[in-house]
This record gives structure tokens, sequence and C-alpha cells, in this order.
């Protein structure tokens, strides 16, 4: 088993925890880490719609991986297990700060319907200035594709509220977007 960018996962992990080889340990853990940045700091940036911020959760999450990766036991593919990891920093970061809007009138839950002139950078920046707890939610569950009740336990909120948020997330969607038509 050698060291090279196309190495399988399990042969990766089986290398980054390799404390015989420190100088393998390392070259392994460099290379997991190139090949998760993008996806995973994309992931934070979503959440935190600040670089920094999601450059910081990135790191403290990497660290965390590095730290749990023998536990790791490929229920699920690598990739997924870091994002969890990073979702929860992302989430862990931004906690103090977030601020639920409470919603008093009921929304339908209707898709937000892109117009097809909106290029995806307009759609991220419309992404981006939702509010927090509202974008937050929403990437997490239409981006990221969690579940309600999984994402009412990540954030200590009700199922009712990350179902509201996303609600609320799609009706200033849809408002912004209509703006571009």
């Amino acid at each position: 088993m050698t060291l090279t960018p196309d190495i399988s996962e399990s042969e990766l992990v089986d290398f980054c925890l390799r404390r015989d080889r420190p100088v393998e340990q390392r070259m392994a853990q460099r290379l997991l880490f190139e090949r998760y940045k993008r996806a995973m700091f994309s992931v934070a940036l979503r959440i935190l719609n600040d670089s920094d911020h999601a450059n910081d959760a990135l790191q403290d999450a990497f660290v965390e991986v590095f730290r749990h990766l023998a536990s790791f036991r490929f229920q699920s593919t690598l990739g997924a297990w870091i994002k969890t990891i990073v979702v929860r920093q992302a989430l862990r970061k931004q906690q103090l700060e977030w601020r639920f809007e409470t919603i008093d009138e009921q929304f339908h839950d209707q898709p937000v319907e892109v117009p097809d002139t909106i290029t995806g950078a307009v759609l991220d920046a419309a992404i981006r200035s939702l509010p927090d707890g509202a974008r937050a939610v929403f990437v997490l569950a239409e981006v990221e594709g969690y579940k309600h009740h999984e994402i009412a336990a990540m954030l200590n909120i009700s199922e009712g509220t990350s179902k509201s948020q996303v609600s609320y997330a799609r009706k200033l969607l849809r408002k912004k977007l209509s703006e571009f038509r």
C-alpha cells in the first residue's frame, strides 16, 4: 500500500492512523485535508456567511476529524462523516449569534422557483443574504439534505421551528429572486 493521490478512503484512513510512521501519517493527513477542504469550506461558508469564520470552523473541524478518526467505522462515506463534523463546528461557531425570527403567519411550503436568467452566484448571494437562523436551517435542509428532526437536534430547536425557518427562508428567496426577473 502506497500513499498516492488516488488512494482509497480506507487506505487513507489507515495511513492517517499510522503513529509508527509519522512522516507518512502527516502526508496522509495533508492529503485527506486537501481532498475534502473545498467542499467542506463551502458547507461552513453557507452556514456562517463569513469566510474567516468558515476557515476557523474548517480548521477546528479537521482537528476534530484527526482526533476522532480512529472511531470512524465506515458506516457512511468518509466525506459524509467529515461533513457532519464541519456542520457541527460551524453551528457551534454561530450558535451565540443566531436569532431565529418568530413567524406568526402560516407559510405554505411552496418551492422556490428560480428564473432561467439567475446565475449560481446570484442564487448564492440571495441565500447568503437571509437572516442567520433562517439561512442556516435552509442550507442544512435544502442544500445539505438534513431532515427537520436532525436539524432540530443539532440546533436545539423544535422540529416546527426548523420547518417554519425553511418556509420563511423560501418566502424571502422567492421575493429576492422575483426582483431579478
